[in-house]
Protein backbone atom coordinates (compact mmCIF):
# COMPACT_ATOMS: atom_id res chain seq x y z
CA UNK A 1 0.00 0.00 0.00
CA UNK A 2 2.64 2.45 1.24
CA UNK A 3 4.15 1.77 -2.08
CA UNK A 4 1.85 2.39 -3.90
CA UNK A 5 1.32 5.66 -2.22
CA UNK A 6 5.71 6.18 -2.55
CA UNK A 7 5.57 5.71 -6.48
CA UNK A 8 2.96 8.40 -7.34
CA UNK A 9 5.07 10.56 -5.45
CA UNK A 10 7.32 13.34 -8.19
CA UNK A 11 8.31 16.20 -4.86
CA UNK A 12 9.89 14.99 -1.68
CA UNK A 13 9.89 17.03 1.02
CA UNK A 14 12.04 17.09 4.47
CA UNK A 15 10.79 18.36 7.48
CA UNK A 16 11.34 19.93 11.07
CA UNK A 17 9.38 17.40 12.45
CA UNK A 18 11.79 14.24 10.71
CA UNK A 19 8.63 13.04 8.41
CA UNK A 20 9.63 12.33 4.36
CA UNK A 21 6.86 14.00 3.01
CA UNK A 22 5.94 13.17 -0.86
CA UNK A 23 3.69 14.85 -2.78
CA UNK A 24 1.52 13.61 -5.67
CA UNK A 25 0.58 16.86 -8.06
CA UNK A 26 -1.26 14.76 -10.62
CA UNK A 27 -3.60 13.28 -7.45
CA UNK A 28 -3.39 16.20 -5.40
CA UNK A 29 -2.41 14.28 -2.38
CA UNK A 30 0.75 14.30 0.19
CA UNK A 31 1.38 11.22 2.47
CA UNK A 32 3.50 11.42 6.03
CA UNK A 33 6.56 8.45 5.15
CA UNK A 34 8.46 7.94 9.01
CA UNK A 35 10.51 5.42 10.26
CA UNK A 36 9.26 6.19 14.24
CA UNK A 37 6.49 6.15 16.20
CA UNK A 38 8.30 8.29 18.22
CA UNK A 39 8.62 11.96 16.71
CA UNK A 40 11.79 14.40 17.84
CA UNK A 41 13.38 17.04 17.26
CA UNK A 42 16.74 15.02 16.67
CA UNK A 43 14.85 13.38 13.83
CA UNK A 44 14.68 16.38 11.63
CA UNK A 45 15.70 16.17 8.47
CA UNK A 46 18.33 18.66 6.68
CA UNK A 47 19.43 16.59 3.74
CA UNK A 48 17.51 15.00 0.69
CA UNK A 49 19.42 13.41 -2.40
CA UNK A 50 18.92 10.96 -4.96
CA UNK A 51 20.64 7.16 -3.99
CA UNK A 52 20.92 5.89 -7.56
CA UNK A 53 20.01 7.13 -10.97
CA UNK A 54 17.22 5.16 -11.08
CA UNK A 55 15.91 7.19 -8.56
CA UNK A 56 13.85 4.38 -7.01
CA UNK A 57 16.13 5.26 -3.36
CA UNK A 58 16.25 8.21 -1.53
CA UNK A 59 18.91 9.55 1.36
CA UNK A 60 17.79 11.35 3.80
CA UNK A 61 19.88 13.13 6.67
CA UNK A 62 18.73 13.74 9.70
CA UNK A 63 19.74 15.89 12.73
CA UNK A 64 21.33 13.39 14.89
CA UNK A 65 23.92 12.02 12.03
CA UNK A 66 22.35 9.24 10.43
CA UNK A 67 21.62 8.80 6.66
CA UNK A 68 18.65 6.35 6.26
CA UNK A 69 17.45 5.03 2.75
CA UNK A 70 14.10 5.48 1.74
CA UNK A 71 12.89 3.22 -1.39
CA UNK A 72 10.20 4.73 -3.46
CA UNK A 73 9.77 1.28 -4.29
CA UNK A 74 8.59 -0.42 -1.56
CA UNK A 75 7.46 3.23 0.27
CA UNK A 76 9.84 2.38 3.25
CA UNK A 77 12.69 3.27 4.86
CA UNK A 78 15.15 0.20 4.49
CA UNK A 79 19.01 1.53 5.95
CA UNK A 80 19.97 3.44 8.20
CA UNK A 81 23.94 4.36 8.56
CA UNK A 82 25.67 6.47 11.03
CA UNK A 83 27.60 9.15 9.21
CA UNK A 84 28.60 12.21 11.90
CA UNK A 85 27.76 12.87 15.54
CA UNK A 86 26.03 15.81 16.68
CA UNK A 87 28.68 17.45 17.67
CA UNK A 88 29.41 17.85 13.98
CA UNK A 89 26.58 20.25 13.46
CA UNK A 90 23.47 19.63 11.16
CA UNK A 91 24.21 18.04 7.58
CA UNK A 92 24.89 20.76 4.78
CA UNK A 93 25.00 18.25 2.13
CA UNK A 94 24.57 14.95 1.04
CA UNK A 95 25.51 13.17 -2.19
CA UNK A 96 25.80 9.89 -3.99
CA UNK A 97 29.04 9.03 -5.89
CA UNK A 98 27.76 5.84 -6.71
CA UNK A 99 25.25 2.64 -5.66
CA UNK A 100 27.83 2.30 -2.10
CA UNK A 101 29.40 5.51 -1.71
CA UNK A 102 28.34 8.44 -0.21
CA UNK A 103 29.12 12.07 0.63
CA UNK A 104 28.35 13.90 3.40
CA UNK A 105 29.58 17.24 4.96
CA UNK A 106 28.51 18.98 8.57
CA UNK A 107 28.95 22.59 9.77
CA UNK A 108 31.81 22.25 11.62
CA UNK A 109 33.21 21.26 8.01
CA UNK A 110 33.62 17.71 7.95
CA UNK A 111 33.91 16.70 4.35
CA UNK A 112 33.55 12.74 4.41
CA UNK A 113 33.28 9.65 1.70
CA UNK A 114 31.47 6.71 3.24
CA UNK A 115 31.35 3.21 1.79
CA UNK A 116 28.75 0.97 2.45
CA UNK A 117 30.67 -2.05 3.54
CA UNK A 118 33.31 0.23 6.39
CA UNK A 119 31.44 2.23 9.46
CA UNK A 120 34.68 4.84 9.22
CA UNK A 121 35.03 7.27 6.84
CA UNK A 122 37.34 6.49 3.71
CA UNK A 123 38.28 10.09 3.10
CA UNK A 124 37.77 12.91 5.77
CA UNK A 125 38.68 16.46 3.94
CA UNK A 126 38.35 19.81 6.49
CA UNK A 127 36.25 22.45 3.90
CA UNK A 128 36.77 24.77 7.06
CA UNK A 129 34.01 26.21 10.08
CA UNK A 130 30.48 27.21 9.46
CA UNK A 131 29.72 25.94 6.31
CA UNK A 132 26.26 26.32 4.94
CA UNK A 133 26.08 24.00 1.84
CA UNK A 134 27.87 21.10 -0.17
CA UNK A 135 26.60 20.90 -3.30
CA UNK A 136 27.87 17.86 -5.90
CA UNK A 137 28.65 18.63 -9.54
CA UNK A 138 26.14 16.59 -11.73
CA UNK A 139 28.16 15.58 -14.53
CA UNK A 140 31.45 15.72 -12.60
CA UNK A 141 30.14 13.85 -9.67
CA UNK A 142 33.69 13.24 -7.88
CA UNK A 143 34.02 17.26 -7.33
CA UNK A 144 31.62 18.85 -4.56
CA UNK A 145 31.95 22.72 -3.55
CA UNK A 146 31.42 24.13 -0.42
CA UNK A 147 30.88 27.58 1.17
CA UNK A 148 29.73 29.10 4.44
CA UNK A 149 30.32 32.38 6.50
CA UNK A 150 33.58 33.36 6.34
CA UNK A 151 34.34 30.75 4.33
CA UNK A 152 34.69 31.57 0.76
CA UNK A 153 33.54 29.03 -2.02
CA UNK A 154 36.47 25.87 -2.79
CA UNK A 155 35.83 23.01 -5.09
CA UNK A 156 37.22 19.87 -4.21
CA UNK A 157 37.95 16.88 -6.30
CA UNK A 158 37.52 13.92 -3.95
CA UNK A 159 39.54 11.55 -6.67
CA UNK A 160 42.33 14.00 -4.85
CA UNK A 161 41.23 15.15 -2.16
CA UNK A 162 44.70 16.33 -0.49
CA UNK A 163 43.74 20.22 -1.57
CA UNK A 164 40.90 22.26 -2.84
CA UNK A 165 41.16 22.90 -6.62
CA UNK A 166 39.66 26.06 -6.29
CA UNK A 167 39.51 27.97 -3.70
CA UNK A 168 38.09 31.49 -4.11
CA UNK A 169 39.62 34.68 -2.91
CA UNK A 170 38.02 37.45 -0.51
CA UNK A 171 35.88 40.12 -2.60
CA UNK A 172 37.76 43.32 -2.92
CA UNK A 173 37.39 45.99 -0.08
CA UNK A 174 34.45 48.53 -0.50
CA UNK A 175 34.91 52.09 -1.19
CA UNK A 176 35.84 52.98 1.96
CA UNK A 177 38.21 50.59 1.98
CA UNK A 178 37.30 48.20 4.26
CA UNK A 179 36.96 44.49 4.30
CA UNK A 180 33.71 43.25 2.89
CA UNK A 181 32.49 40.33 4.43
CA UNK A 182 31.56 36.90 2.80
CA UNK A 183 29.11 34.41 3.39
CA UNK A 184 28.20 31.23 1.12
CA UNK A 185 24.56 30.44 1.64
CA UNK A 186 24.17 28.20 -1.66
CA UNK A 187 25.87 27.38 -4.81
CA UNK A 188 25.56 25.52 -8.23
CA UNK A 189 27.80 24.15 -10.86
CA UNK A 190 26.55 25.76 -14.45
CA UNK A 191 26.43 23.66 -17.18
CA UNK A 192 28.93 23.40 -20.24
CA UNK A 193 31.62 25.12 -18.39
CA UNK A 194 33.55 25.19 -15.45
CA UNK A 195 31.62 27.79 -13.46
CA UNK A 196 29.97 27.94 -10.37
CA UNK A 197 27.24 30.34 -9.16
CA UNK A 198 27.15 31.26 -5.34
CA UNK A 199 24.70 32.94 -3.26
CA UNK A 200 24.88 34.92 -0.08
CA UNK A 201 23.80 36.01 3.47
CA UNK A 202 24.76 39.92 1.91
CA UNK A 203 22.32 39.41 -0.75
CA UNK A 204 24.54 38.92 -3.34
CA UNK A 205 24.71 36.51 -6.44
CA UNK A 206 28.70 36.35 -7.48
CA UNK A 207 29.82 33.29 -10.85
CA UNK A 208 33.46 32.21 -10.05
CA UNK A 209 35.38 30.45 -13.31
CA UNK A 210 38.23 28.44 -12.08
CA UNK A 211 39.48 27.97 -15.39
CA UNK A 212 40.09 31.63 -15.62
CA UNK A 213 43.18 33.33 -13.95
CA UNK A 214 41.02 35.42 -11.83
CA UNK A 215 40.11 33.51 -8.43
CA UNK A 216 37.30 36.88 -7.61
CA UNK A 217 34.14 36.52 -9.14
CA UNK A 218 33.52 37.23 -12.65
CA UNK A 219 29.88 38.23 -11.88
CA UNK A 220 29.15 40.23 -9.16
CA UNK A 221 24.98 40.93 -8.78
CA UNK A 222 22.22 41.82 -5.79
CA UNK A 223 18.67 41.66 -4.98
CA UNK A 224 16.37 42.81 -2.98
CA UNK A 225 17.86 43.53 0.78
CA UNK A 226 17.61 40.33 2.46
CA UNK A 227 19.88 37.27 3.00
CA UNK A 228 19.50 34.59 0.19
CA UNK A 229 19.37 31.49 1.50
CA UNK A 230 19.19 28.75 -1.89
CA UNK A 231 19.52 29.25 -5.21
CA UNK A 232 18.60 27.04 -8.36
CA UNK A 233 19.91 26.58 -12.17
CA UNK A 234 16.91 26.33 -14.72
CA UNK A 235 17.15 23.80 -17.31
CA UNK A 236 16.82 26.81 -20.00
CA UNK A 237 20.39 27.93 -18.89
CA UNK A 238 21.47 31.62 -18.27
CA UNK A 239 19.55 32.11 -15.65
CA UNK A 240 19.74 31.41 -12.27
CA UNK A 241 16.48 31.45 -9.53
CA UNK A 242 17.47 32.66 -5.71
CA UNK A 243 15.00 32.80 -2.60
CA UNK A 244 15.78 34.70 0.74
CA UNK A 245 14.83 35.01 3.83
CA UNK A 246 11.62 37.31 3.46
CA UNK A 247 9.68 34.48 0.68
CA UNK A 248 11.05 36.38 -2.18
CA UNK A 249 12.17 34.41 -5.20
CA UNK A 250 13.79 36.33 -8.39
CA UNK A 251 15.53 35.04 -12.08
CA UNK A 252 18.55 36.57 -12.31
CA UNK A 253 20.26 36.94 -15.96
CA UNK A 254 23.79 35.11 -15.44
CA UNK A 255 25.61 37.23 -18.18
CA UNK A 256 24.35 40.66 -16.96
CA UNK A 257 23.16 40.25 -13.10
CA UNK A 258 19.69 41.60 -13.92
CA UNK A 259 16.65 40.90 -12.38
CA UNK A 260 14.53 39.30 -15.23
CA UNK A 261 11.75 38.46 -13.23
CA UNK A 262 10.53 37.74 -9.54
CA UNK A 263 7.94 35.11 -8.40
CA UNK A 264 5.21 35.71 -6.20
CA UNK A 265 3.00 34.09 -3.13
CA UNK A 266 5.55 33.64 -0.74
CA UNK A 267 4.54 34.51 2.93
CA UNK A 268 7.73 32.71 4.54
CA UNK A 269 11.48 32.26 4.24
CA UNK A 270 12.62 30.15 1.65
CA UNK A 271 14.89 27.26 2.63
CA UNK A 272 14.65 24.61 -0.19
CA UNK A 273 14.30 25.29 -4.16
CA UNK A 274 14.58 23.35 -7.07
CA UNK A 275 14.01 23.90 -11.07
CA UNK A 276 13.32 21.14 -12.78
CA UNK A 277 15.78 19.63 -14.74
CA UNK A 278 13.82 19.22 -17.85
CA UNK A 279 10.42 21.38 -17.27
CA UNK A 280 10.38 24.98 -16.99
CA UNK A 281 9.43 25.23 -13.15
CA UNK A 282 10.85 25.49 -9.66
CA UNK A 283 9.84 24.32 -6.59
CA UNK A 284 10.09 25.85 -3.15
CA UNK A 285 8.92 25.40 0.54
CA UNK A 286 10.63 26.90 3.47
CA UNK A 287 9.12 28.68 7.02
CA UNK A 288 5.04 28.74 5.75
CA UNK A 289 4.92 25.10 5.56
CA UNK A 290 3.83 25.40 2.00
CA UNK A 291 5.22 23.68 -0.91
CA UNK A 292 4.85 25.88 -4.51
CA UNK A 293 5.12 25.06 -7.56
CA UNK A 294 5.93 28.26 -10.22
CA UNK A 295 6.10 28.36 -13.96
CA UNK A 296 9.26 30.14 -14.73
CA UNK A 297 8.00 31.49 -18.34
CA UNK A 298 4.66 32.84 -17.10
CA UNK A 299 5.97 33.28 -13.43
CA UNK A 300 2.58 32.28 -12.35
CA UNK A 301 2.02 30.02 -9.59
CA UNK A 302 1.01 25.88 -10.81
CA UNK A 303 0.51 24.53 -7.50
CA UNK A 304 0.24 25.00 -3.47
CA UNK A 305 0.24 22.38 -1.21
CA UNK A 306 -0.17 22.83 2.89
CA UNK A 307 1.98 20.42 4.75
CA UNK A 308 1.34 20.93 8.13
CA UNK A 309 5.26 21.32 9.21
CA UNK A 310 7.90 23.80 8.63
CA UNK A 311 10.03 22.37 5.43
CA UNK A 312 14.13 22.59 5.50
CA UNK A 313 14.36 21.00 2.15
CA UNK A 314 12.97 19.36 -1.22
CA UNK A 315 13.77 16.83 -4.19
CA UNK A 316 11.96 16.53 -7.51
CA UNK A 317 12.13 13.23 -9.32
CA UNK A 318 13.39 14.16 -13.17
CA UNK A 319 10.54 12.57 -14.57
CA UNK A 320 7.52 14.59 -15.64
CA UNK A 321 6.22 16.27 -12.28
CA UNK A 322 2.22 15.52 -13.60
CA UNK A 323 2.93 11.76 -14.46
CA UNK A 324 1.04 9.53 -12.20
CA UNK A 325 -2.90 9.68 -12.89
CA UNK A 326 -5.01 12.10 -15.29
CA UNK A 327 -4.46 15.34 -14.03
CA UNK A 328 -7.71 17.45 -13.14
CA UNK A 329 -8.44 21.24 -13.05
CA UNK A 330 -7.48 23.10 -10.59
CA UNK A 331 -8.82 27.00 -9.67
CA UNK A 332 -7.18 29.74 -8.45
CA UNK A 333 -3.58 27.43 -8.62
CA UNK A 334 -4.36 26.21 -5.21
CA UNK A 335 -4.66 22.92 -4.12
CA UNK A 336 -6.38 21.06 -1.75
CA UNK A 337 -3.97 17.98 0.00
CA UNK A 338 -5.45 14.50 1.10
CA UNK A 339 -2.57 14.35 3.85
CA UNK A 340 -2.55 11.39 6.59
CA UNK A 341 -2.68 12.10 10.13
CA UNK A 342 0.14 13.92 11.51
CA UNK A 343 -0.13 13.36 15.04
CA UNK A 344 2.41 16.45 16.18
CA UNK A 345 0.14 18.92 14.61
CA UNK A 346 -3.24 17.20 14.93
CA UNK A 347 -4.24 20.17 17.77
CA UNK A 348 -2.68 23.07 15.75
CA UNK A 349 -5.13 21.85 12.89
CA UNK A 350 -8.00 21.50 15.34
CA UNK A 351 -7.23 25.22 16.94
CA UNK A 352 -7.17 26.43 12.79
CA UNK A 353 -10.48 25.09 11.95
CA UNK A 354 -12.06 27.00 15.38
CA UNK A 355 -10.20 30.07 13.99
CA UNK A 356 -11.90 29.75 10.61
CA UNK A 357 -15.11 29.92 11.99
CA UNK A 358 -14.84 32.65 14.10
CA UNK A 359 -13.13 34.91 10.87
CA UNK A 360 -16.33 33.17 8.68
CA UNK A 361 -19.32 34.20 11.24
CA UNK A 362 -17.15 37.47 11.69
CA UNK A 363 -17.04 37.93 7.63
CA UNK A 364 -20.70 37.01 7.44
CA UNK A 365 -21.72 39.50 10.45
CA UNK A 366 -21.44 43.00 8.51
CA UNK A 367 -23.08 41.10 5.52
CA UNK A 368 -25.83 40.51 7.54
CA UNK A 369 -26.18 43.95 8.60
CA UNK A 370 -25.63 45.82 4.82
CA UNK A 371 -28.72 43.52 4.19
CA UNK A 372 -30.87 44.90 6.92
CA UNK A 373 -29.77 48.31 6.10
CA UNK A 374 -30.56 48.08 2.17
CA UNK A 375 -33.87 46.62 3.50
CA UNK A 376 -34.54 49.45 5.42
CA UNK A 377 -33.89 52.05 2.38
CA UNK A 378 -36.65 49.89 0.27
CA UNK A 379 -39.52 49.93 2.95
Amino acid sequence: MMGDRSRLCSVWLGSETGILKGVSLSRKQAFNFCNSSHLSRDQEVRALCWGDPAESELLVGSVDGTVKTFSTEKGAFTETRRCGEPADGCFTGLAALSDSVLVTCGECGKLRVWREDRSEPVTELDAGKNVCRMRQDPVHRHKVATGGKENGLKIWDLERPETPVFTAKNLRDDWLDLRRPHWVRDMAFIPDSDKVVTCTGYHQVHVFDPSSPQRRPVLEAEYGEHPLTALSLPAAGNTVVVGNTHGQIAMLDLRKGLVRGCLKGLAGGVRGLQCHPSQPVVASCGLDRFLRIHNLEDRKLQHKVYLKSRLNCLLLASRDLEEGGGATEQEGGSQEVKEEEDEVWDTMEQVQEVEKRKTTEEEEEPQKKSKKKRKKGQD
